[in-house]
């Protein structure tokens, strides 16, 4: 039994050396998503230096960190833009779905890794990365940007679609029949149903429930409700990740925002911790045999996603040139993708899906916000414009004519 001195260096050590390439990424502008998948190939079994006393802390803060991901995402969005925005991008959701899983599964037949295998490796190829894409819009001044609406349309279009598609894939994996699976699925839809109703209709009164005076109890009542939704998601075969979501979803006002600015913090901490947590469970050694197909299946997915963003962009009246950058935003896959390859991985398929869903994942997001500043480089630059929020309409430049001063943009913080 390893003592607490033990846990406490390697803990340490683990979130100092992710402070480090953290600060080293953004320098370059480059996500730290993948030096932190990085770290964990290095500190892993099989790596540079393995742990052992910190592999039970790190597996719990993993499930936080994709809790607490997608509970500030839903945060941004109210249950009414929810509604409004996935009616207007469901045909490019549908577009979405067919283009980029399609791929995937084609890869894990090609494989040998059987139906299952490529009903999880179509998830891992067809969900973007919210985190990824929302740092990449706020790092290139893009939040006021009339194609960002459509974007994160998309996006939520993606995330609610994995309240349908991870009972699918939980109850293949767990090789149900047709009758357990269609119960699983059916209470998975039911439940989600039921969170919706409740934030569209009783939002205002969840919101008074965990509302608070003082930044504590706030904090308590919000993050406790959500691991308690997500929990209850989890228990009923639905992802805790989309539980949580909802959860964001129905708060709003300045709870909402408050809760943001709390939950900030303890979001970039587990959620790093979750992208070492896949890291820690690759083998290293398993990732060249599969980094020719992760390159080719990187570089068809990546394109798809670009005439996705593209054709989104189009139905909302975009022009070319906002199109363009719509598609480039929307290639860099992330936390879902990572989600889908661990439980299809923990489920006994083969073991180089997850090794190819990391070598995958880290190419999307290195090459995915480099690419998507391709859309700049033939234009001037141009001023910065202000934003309260990811679904604030598009502002006039308020500085004088020939004025040098910069705008003031909101950060997005994290990954």
């Amino acid at each position: 039994m390893h003592s607490s001195a033990t846990l406490l260096i390697e803990v340490g050590g683990i979130l100092l050396a992710l402070a480090l390439l953290g600060r080293a990424g953004r320098r370059v502008g480059l996500s730290p998503i993948p030096l932190y998948l990085l770290a964990g190939l290095a500190f892993g079994h099989g790596g540079l230096v393995p742990l052992s006393a910190s592999e039970g802390f790190i597996e719990v803060g993993a499930e936080i960190g994709v809790v607490l991901l997608l509970v500030t995402l839903g945060l941004e969005y109210s249950a009414s833009e929810l509604v409004t925005n996935v009616r207007a991008a469901a045909p490019a959701g549908l577009v979405d779905a067919l283009l980029n899983a399609i791929p995937g599964a084609v890869l894990a037949l090609v494989l040998g890794w059987g139906p299952v295998g490529a009903v999880a490796l179509a998830g891992v190829t067809w969900v973007s990365s919210s985190g990824v894409i929302a740092k990449t819009l706020a790092d290139l001044g893009r939040l006021g940007n009339r194609e960002t609406p459509t974007v994160l349309s998309v996006l939520v279009i993606e995330d609610l679609a994995m309240a349908l598609y991870l009972p699918i894939l939980t109850a293949l994996l767990a090789g149900l029949g047709f009758a357990k699976g269609s119960v699983v699925l059916g209470i998975a839809l039911a439940t989600v149903a039921i969170v919706l109703v409740l934030a569209l209709r009783f939002g205002n009164w969840i919101t008074k429930l965990v509302s608070a005076d003082d930044a504590e109890a706030l904090l308590l009542g919000v993050l406790g409700l959500t691991l308690l939704v997500a929990g209850i998601a989890s228990e009923l075969q639905v992802s805790a990740a989309v539980g949580a979501f909802l959860v964001g979803i129905a708060l709003s006002g300045e709870v909402a925002h408050s809760a943001t600015a709390l939950l900030s913090p303890l979001r970039d901490l587990f959620a790093a911790v979750f992208f070492v947590f896949f890291g820690l469970s690759t083998a290293p050694e398993t990732i060249p045999p599969v980094l020719l197909p992760a390159l080719g299946l990187a570089a068809v997915t990546m394109g798809t996603k670009v005439l996705t963003g593209m054709y989104a962009a189009k139905r909302a009246g975009i022009g070319s040139k906002g199109r363009l950058r719509a598609g480039l935003a929307l290639m860099p896959r992330g936390e879902f993708s990572i989600v889908i390859a661990g439980l299809a991985v923990a489920a006994g398929v083969d073991a180089q899906l997850g090794a190819l869903a990391t070598a995958y994942v880290l190419i999307t997001v290195v090459t995915g916000p480099l690419l998507a500043r391709l859309s700049d480089l033939d234009r001037s630059k141009r001023p910065k414009r202000p934003t309260t929020g990811l679904f604030a309409k598009r502002q006039p430049d308020a500085r004088p004519a020939g004025s040098t001063a910069p705008t003031p943009t909101p950060a997005t913080e994290g990954i």
